[in-house]
């Protein structure tokens, strides 16, 4: 036992610290959501194979872990997250992941609860939004899009209910966590939700009575990435699972399945 432990960490020493990473060279762990990012992987599994590459995919039903796995080396890559919760995280975790580049765009929607239609909002009405803070900021500027409120000039993605200095109907906006949303949205008249989340929840954005508009500033700022660690972005295998994510067939797939709710930007 204590020889072959010995010779394992010499093996180690000699090839660098990273043959005995998570992974080896035509292996690539990728952490993702449910849904549509680990659907949408599944697809690109059989196009990897062709090149010699094993896509392994670990699903996360968390915003925190699938960044710490991959600041930690667990994960080559993720795929879950848009670019301005990435840059705000590397912020406030002192972390170090960068994008390789821009999959696909999610509309944020705001969807019925108690009532059916936004011409029926009606003072105090409760409406629901993610408590995170990019998202939160994207859902205020929807409802500053939709008439409801009105945002402080340039208060943008960084928006908080702070920033608020309109809101005629007296709306209550409660900061509920994303994924507990759709869950919850009888407890408010209307709820924003977040559109991996919908679909997890069998949600048809065409339930939805608003949505962002896929020209507008949330296109631009909530692009899902693929993201690695910094330094990464070279690797083959990484190259190969960007082109693989961005091929014809998985824009295809893209359209084909989610119809509005998932836009490819590839």
């Amino acid at each position: 036992m204590k020889k072959s432990l010995l010779f394992i960490l010499s093996i180690c020493f000699i090839g660098g610290v990273s043959s005995c990473s998570s992974s080896s060279s035509n292996t690539i762990v990728v952490g993702a959501s449910f849904s549509p990012h680990a659907e949408i992987l599944e697809q690109v599994k059989p196009i990897l194979k062709e090149q010699g590459y094993t896509l392994k995919i670990r699903t996360f039903s968390d915003y925190i872990l699938p960044n710490t796995s991959l600041q930690d080396e667990e994960l080559d890559a993720n795929y879950f997250q848009h670019i301005t919760y990435l840059n705000e995280f590397n912020i406030e975790h002192k972390t170090t992941l960068v994008s390789v580049g821009s999959i696909h765009y999610e509309p944020f929607g705001i969807y019925p609860g108690k009532k059916d239609n936004l011409s029926k909002i009606a003072n105090n009405d409760v409406i629901l939004v993610p408590n995170d803070k990019t998202n939160e900021a994207r859902a205020l500027l929807l409802l500053e899009e939709q008439g409801l409120i009105t945002l402080r000039e340039n208060a943008g993605i960084n928006a908080t209910k702070n920033d608020i200095v309109s809101n005629p109907y007296s709306l209550d906006i409660k900061e509920v966590n994303a994924e507990l949303i759709p869950s919850l949205r009888e407890d408010g008249a209307f709820a924003i939700i977040n559109g991996n989340y919908a679909i997890s929840a069998g949600i048809s954005i065409s339930s939805s009575l608003a949505l962002e508009k896929s020209d507008g500033v949330a296109a631009k700022n909530y692009a899902n990435v693929l993201a690695v660690k910094e330094g990464s972005e070279n690797n083959p295998k990484i190259k190969a699972l960007y082109e693989a994510l961005t091929s014809s067939k998985i824009k295809d797939y893209i359209i084909q399945t989610y119809l509005g709710a998932v836009i490819p930007l590839f």
